[in-house]
């Protein structure tokens, strides 16, 4: 009988064996090749056993690459906030602090609308005109949104609302409301921001970040407000 492989492929093959075990679509053909040859009345168990351990491993391939890809998002999301932290600090007064928002932060952050938000009386001749000028309970309508509120230092994420287009200028896809504590002394007030993304602000997504950025906005925020 002659041979069905050319000399040249058999010493490869026996010199390298791994380099079968290596390719699944060729061991699939060699254990379905074998089951045809042992008939439909015998069970390759070997064979099942190896088609179990190759969903297994699929599985936790999948499941590494969304842990690295996950950890890849999370290292850029902490990079892209460091950035507009950094740019937050650099304002030299409050009028070049609310200026930079819109113009500097919101490209920073890569979304398309950044802006504060306070209850106050258009009087108040403190504040520079791109603030959000909003009567006093307004901010809780707006973080209802027609639904329960949530707590008064939750950050909410969720599709943009007819409420706050007049806030943002545009029609935006999704958006986040970070609350703002400035002191009993001071009014209320938040951050709003818009996305053309409808991905982008989801409320199943974490909020660590956007809290951090939050944070060091208030700060800068009251310090610009005291000089």
């Amino acid at each position: 009988m002659n041979d069905a492989l050319e000399p040249e492929i058999r010493e490869r093959l026996i010199s390298d064996p791994a380099a079968i075990l290596a390719d699944r679509d060729l061991m699939r053909a060699l254990v379905a090749a074998r089951e045809a040859e042992a008939g439909a009345n015998v069970i390759d168990i070997r064979g099942r056993a190896m088609e179990a351990l190759e969903g297994r491993l699929d599985r936790l391939e999948a499941t590494h690459e969304s842990v690295i890809a996950a950890a890849y998002d999370n290292q850029s999301g902490m990079a892209i906030v460091h950035r507009a932290v950094i740019g937050l600090l650099e304002s030299a007064d409050l009028s070049d602090f609310i200026g930079a928002l819109q113009s500097d932060i919101a490209p920073l952050l890569r979304i398309e609308t950044l802006r504060l938000v306070v209850e106050t009386e258009p009087a108040m001749a403190t504040l520079p005109e791109d603030v959000v000028i909003l009567p006093q309970g307004m901010i809780e309508r707006i973080v209802a949104a027609g639904r329960r509120a949530p707590r008064g230092d939750d950050i909410v994420l969720r599709a943009a609302t007819a409420i706050t287009r007049p806030m943002h200028g545009r029609s935006l896809a999704s958006e986040a409301l970070l609350p703002l504590d400035l002191g009993a002394a001071r009014p209320r007030a938040m951050l709003l921001m818009g996305s053309a993304d409808a991905g982008r602000f989801q409320p199943s997504h974490g909020t660590d970040l956007l809290r951090f950025f939050a944070q060091v906005f208030r700060l800068v925020l009251l310090d610009r407000l005291a000089r």
